[in-house]
């Protein structure tokens, strides 16, 4: 079983447009600091990194599923060339009402995830920018990161707070395991 970085994607990955507007094309594909490390650093670390976002733009009509795959297609040939890779996308394109099963809070995109890419959920992080997003990953099972907008102060459930992608992997990485120190040397 793998361990997974679960990231959202509006405000983890991308700069997310105000309330109401949604990402329709590749050039409203803003990438926020420090993003391509960071998921490049999960990566070594030997996380397997996957985006699970709630696309409601495909219910709107604003944009088509196909249309999406597109934009997620070039985003991943973009930080693969750069070393760091997206090892699957899941999104819901559903209203938000009726409540479906794979709408954040709701699982059921990590759940799918983890039986497609054999992950154990407990040893897992999900990383997002929204009570939604932690309601998601600890109903999954998920260690959880909420990233905070600019003066937001930490509140919540979330296991760590971060200011960006990069900080949550750092953070992340310092509760790692340590080498221990005095071990004996073997040759």
């Amino acid at each position: 079983m793998r361990k997974a970085a679960f990231l959202d994607r509006d405000g983890v990955i991308n700069q997310k447009l105000p309330e109401g507007q949604y990402v329709t094309c590749w050039e409203e594909m803003k990438f926020l600091p420090g993003v391509v490390e960071a998921i490049a650093s999960f990566n070594k670390a030997g996380f397997h990194v996957v985006v699970v976002s709630n696309q409601r733009c495909i219910a709107k009509g604003l944009l088509t599923a196909d249309d999406l795959d597109l934009i997620h297609e070039r985003m991943r040939r973009g930080f693969a060339s750069d070393g760091a890779l997206i090892d699957g996308i899941y999104y819901c394109s559903h209203e938000e009402h009726p409540p479906c099963g794979c709408r954040k809070p709701a699982p059921g995109l990590l759940l799918k995830a983890a039986i497609e890419h054999e992950i154990d959920l407990p040893s897992s992080w999900m990383i997002g920018d929204s009570d939604v997003d932690i309601g998601a990953g600890k109903s999954a099972g998920c260690k959880t990161v909420r990233i905070l907008k600019c003066d937001e102060v930490p509140t919540g459930t979330a296991d760590l707070f971060a200011r960006s992608l990069l900080d949550a992997v750092r953070q992340i990485a310092d509760l790692g395991p340590k080498p221990v120190r005095g071990a004996a040397k073997t040759s």
